[in-house]
């Protein structure tokens, strides 16, 4: 009797662990390279859903280990993993509503405003139904600051001296590049390091923070400072699929914490990558390259309304609200 007692008893304790285990969520994330400024928000994010949630429901963060950066999104589409990051510019054809705010020198002067820029499109039922296409919703953006541009060997002193040079810039950067005579290439973000060093590309654009993480100051020779062709969208998205299946608790609390997220993301970078950055190039001897104000202004000129349009003429035709979208870019922008 006593046997069949303590038989039952650990029956009982062994269903009710797997119960409690069952009832624990758990969700795959997926980055790429490291931890670091682009990053830190999904990092945050992570943080504080576990403690609002007791470790309840917890975010499993994997750089590199569940896809490409460039595959993210399908890996969301069929639900590989429930949330991911990815840069608009990857893949335009599958997410061109977002890729408005790739177009360059849209004006865009803070991460507080890039933020700003991202929701109003993220919120959009365009944008919605776009990314709905792959069983995707929009989270939260990587605001990220306008790019500019490390390179090899003779540093462009002005913009004519651009052609030809042969820079990996994506998206509507990589317009700006084609704009001046440079040949842009599209290449992920962990691939640029050997393209630079075997001489694939001479010139690298990034925000200072990626030209820090992938290693393309090691051997640059020169950085423009405030050519400022504009920035890449990378939104984190999550699996809609996965989201609707979240207990009430469990979504109030990943939704009510991307707010926290998005100021520390935006304070880490300010303060801490940005004060990095221009010692850097000082102990490495990159030589700062500053246009006139007059080349800058040529340069949007030839650049900003031509790819607009053609931005606005392509999107539209993809049966997309292009110019609304660009037009709640430009008033977002100048509030």
């Amino acid at each position: 009797m006593k046997n069949t007692w303590l038989k039952t008893a650990a029956i009982g304790a062994l269903t009710l662990g797997f119960a409690t285990e069952a009832m624990a969520t758990e969700w795959n994330v997926s980055l790429w390279g490291k931890r670091r400024a682009f990053t830190e928000h999904v990092e945050k994010l992570a943080e504080l859903v576990s403690e609002k949630t007791g470790g309840e429901f917890t975010l499993n963060i994997s750089y590199g280990g569940l896809s490409k950066n460039t595959e993210n999104l399908d890996g969301i589409s069929i639900g590989a993993f429930e949330m991911a990051q990815f840069c608009a510019g990857y893949h335009a054809d599958k997410n061109p509503s977002i890729t408005v705010l790739e177009l360059p020198f849209l004006g865009v002067d803070s991460l507080e405003k890039e933020i700003e820029a991202s929701m109003a499109v993220y919120n959009h039922p365009a944008a919605q139904e776009d990314l709905g296409r792959w069983n995707a919703t929009l989270l939260m953006p990587s605001p990220l600051p306008q790019y500019n541009i490390v390179g090899v060997g003779d540093g462009p002193k002005t913009l004519s001296e651009y052609e030809g040079l042969t820079v990996r810039a994506t998206g509507g950067i990589g317009k700006a590049m084609a704009a001046v005579g440079a040949v842009p290439t599209s290449m992920s973000a962990s691939e640029v390091r050997q393209a630079m060093d075997s001489g694939v590309v001479k010139a690298v654009s990034f925000a200072p923070h990626a030209h820090m993480s992938f290693g393309t100051v090691e051997n640059a020779t020169w950085w423009t400072t405030n050519l400022n062709p504009g920035t890449v969208n990378c939104p984190v998205v999550v699996n809609t699929d996965a989201l609707n299946a979240l207990t009430d608790a469990e979504r109030e609390a990943l939704m009510s914490s991307v707010d926290e997220a998005l100021a520390h993301y935006v304070d880490y970078y300010n303060n801490q990558t940005m004060k990095a950055w221009g010692p850097l190039l000082e102990e490495k001897g990159i030589e700062q390259i500053t246009y006139s104000d007059e080349e800058l202004a040529a340069f949007r000129e030839a650049v900003a309304g031509p790819a607009a349009a053609a931005w606005i003429e392509e999107n539209s035709a993809r049966n997309l609200p292009a110019q609304e979208l660009y037009d709640l870019v430009i008033a977002t922008i100048g509030e």
